[in-house]
């Protein structure tokens, strides 16, 4: 009987552990009291994700550790890239790649050039000359790009490591070229060509712009900004350095100068240009994330 008793009481126990959880069970049997210790029962629980991508942030693989994760943590992000991005502007035509850091952080780095002086509309003004520009520009950039709002908003820095060839050849304002209020024979000058480079090896850049999703993968942005590049050094040579150029000075007398004295003051203002210190970044792009 009392084996029966003890029976019915362990099914009684068994069927209500769930509930009851990890609580001893106390069953007085007659005289004696019996203390029974309910087993927890085995529950399996579903792993959630580390972390939960926001969709209209654009992030699509979270790495962050990248960096102080070890070696292999860090070899499986570099070559698993949370998006590529190809993009064209004022820094000319190219792509990049991503890391996301969190939903709020990308790393990038990219490369952008190519002849891009079509893009300037193929000239530009210094003072009174204007010149034709052909370019050879060459870019590569690193750069963090932040969400502030973890939305389509977007703020980026970085540096630029710039190698961009300019070169220049003076249009000559009717029979004359006009420098510093002076007009210098354009046929006793010749041509006036020459290149500008910029002085800076590295080059900080700032820039805000937008990347909306298209897709879950595809998407697109545009971002304005500035590069700044420092002083040009300019270099200009008239194809007649040795030629006598006339002109009236400032006292209105007849004068001449070596068509190599005229290419040297056209040079001087190519230098003065405050404006080339500052590279306008303009582009946009398509992204495609992983």
């Amino acid at each position: 009987m009392k084996l029966i008793k003890l029976t019915a009481i362990s099914a009684a126990v068994l069927a209500s552990s769930a509930a009851l959880a990890a609580e001893p069970v106390i069953v007085v049997d007659g005289n004696e009291a019996v203390v029974y210790e309910a087993e927890p029962v085995a529950v399996a629980y579903q792993a959630q994700p580390g972390y939960a991508y926001n969709a209209d942030a654009g992030v699509v693989r979270n790495t962050t550790g990248a960096v102080v994760g070890g070696t292999k943590t860090f070899f499986q992000t570099v070559t698993h890239p949370a998006a590529i991005s190809a993009e064209v502007g004022t820094l000319g035509y190219g792509a990049n790649i991503g890391w996301a850091l969190n939903d709020k952080t990308e790393l990038q780095a990219g490369w952008a050039g190519g002849d891009v002086a079509d893009l300037f509309g193929g000239d530009f003004d210094v003072n009174d000359i204007n010149y034709d520009v052909d370019s050879d520009f060459s870019n590569p950039y690193l750069g963090v790009q932040l969400r502030p709002m973890a939305n389509w908003f977007t703020m980026g820095a970085g540096i630029i490591v710039p190698d961009n060839d300019i070169d220049v050849t003076a249009n000559a304002e009717g029979t004359f070229f006009k420098i510093d209020g002076i007009q210098y024979n354009a046929a006793q000058t010749g041509t006036l060509s020459g290149t500008v480079e910029h002085r800076n090896k590295l080059a900080p850049y700032a820039t805000i712009g937008f990347r909306p999703n298209i897709t879950n993968n595809f998407g697109l942005f545009g971002e304005l900004g500035a590069a700044y590049l420092g002083k040009t050094d300019a270099t200009v040579r008239s194809s007649n350095p040795n030629a006598d150029v006339n002109f009236t000075n400032a006292q209105g007398q007849p004068d001449s100068i070596k068509g190599s004295a005229v290419a040297e003051k056209a040079q001087a203002q190519l230098e003065d240009k405050d404006y080339l210190e500052w590279m306008p970044i303009v582009k946009v792009g398509a992204t495609y994330r992983f």
